[in-house]
């Protein structure tokens, strides 16, 4: 018998408490690896999983080891989904707080661009690839799948010509 999905609110809980666990070397690469595959194996785990990964002061995003980035390869389209509009978010995020003159919160949103810029490069390349399009034709061309989800959040022209330039850092290497 299967153990439920954990909802968005306990993947984040779940999600600190082995991050913290990690850093305290109680958990080893691989073990909370294999614990992450299980949580984002569902949507609100995964999204639990990455606001705590990619906005938290844990240096787990910074590492990425090995075995992590493999059961993040394997989960799929979900994960690169998650991470892509994680991406274009943080990136429009930076430019609000910086036109707010909130440099610590800018500093936050960019750390999570860079995470997710980072993520996005040892990811599945052909899906990252595919799923960095469809956004792009949206921002760019206003079609597509992603036309909602940009104007769910109201990005202007300047917030899509940053989420523009995060993609386009992402084929930089």
């Amino acid at each position: 018998m299967s153990t439920p999905a954990p909802s968005f609110e306990q993947a984040i809980e779940i999600t600190a408490q082995w991050l913290r666990l990690w850093e305290e070397g109680e958990l080893s690469d691989e073990v909370l690896a294999d614990r992450v595959s299980e949580l984002v194996a569902s949507r609100d785990g995964a999204r639990g999983f990455f606001v705590v990964s990619l906005a938290g002061d844990s240096p787990l995003m910074d590492r990425l080891p090995e075995a992590l980035v493999m059961q993040l390869r394997a989960a799929g389209d979900g994960v690169v989904d998650l991470t892509v509009r994680n991406l274009a978010m943080s990136t429009a995020m930076a430019m609000h707080h910086q036109r707010a003159g909130d440099m610590t919160q800018q500093a936050g949103s960019k750390r999570v661009t860079s995470r997710c810029t980072e993520l996005l490069r040892l990811l599945e390349p052909k899906s990252v690839k595919t799923r960095l399009e469809q956004l792009l034709e949206a921002v760019e061309h206003t079609r597509g799948e992603d036309v909602a989800f940009l104007n769910r959040w109201g990005y202007d022209d300047e917030q899509k010509q940053a989420i523009t330039a995060s993609i386009e850092a992402i084929a930089e290497t």
